[in-house]
């Protein structure tokens, strides 16, 4: 599923944050899962992925009994810091008080979609990056296209 969009939700008193709708009426359980799971991202965000996507992406990652370092970092991280998150019946998620203090999120939030993920940022946050990157969106649309053309987006 393509996430896309930019939406301003809040998180209420329970710590659940509603799924945008348009996003998740789009959603297949057979396909999708039926839960979520939540983990940090950059820039003080969250990131939520549907529960198939996730354990896609982790089957995906090479099996080693030496793995790279890089990625062997990247793993304790992120699979460390990941929570198993299940989507009520109206939609909502209720995301851990740790990840929330982490992020430093109160109850407004924009969710943005990107691509294979949403992610939650703090309102005033995202309009900050938001805006540095619509001043530098030449430089970041050359530097994305030179990674597509290189075959993945490796840094040289």
């Amino acid at each position: 599923m393509l996430f896309t969009g930019e939406y301003e939700h809040s998180i209420d008193a329970k710590q659940r944050l509603a799924i945008p709708s348009d996003l998740r009426g789009r959603l297949d359980p057979e396909i999708h899962g039926s839960a979520f799971y939540v983990a940090p991202g950059q820039q003080g965000s969250l990131w939520i992925w549907p529960e198939k996507t996730f354990e896609q992406m982790a089957a995906a990652t090479e099996q080693s009994l030496v793995p790279n370092e890089d990625l062997l970092e990247y793993e304790q991280l992120l699979y460390s810091q990941a929570a198993r998150v299940d989507l009520d019946k109206t939609g909502r998620i209720r995301i851990p008080d740790r990840m929330l203090r982490m992020a430093g999120l109160e109850n407004m939030v924009v969710v943005l979609g990107v691509k294979d993920h949403l992610e939650v940022h703090d309102p005033a946050a995202w309009a900050t990056i938001r805006e540095a990157r619509f001043a530098a969106q030449a430089e970041i649309m050359l530097r994305a296209r030179r990674a597509i053309q290189r075959g993945g987006g490796e840094q040289q």
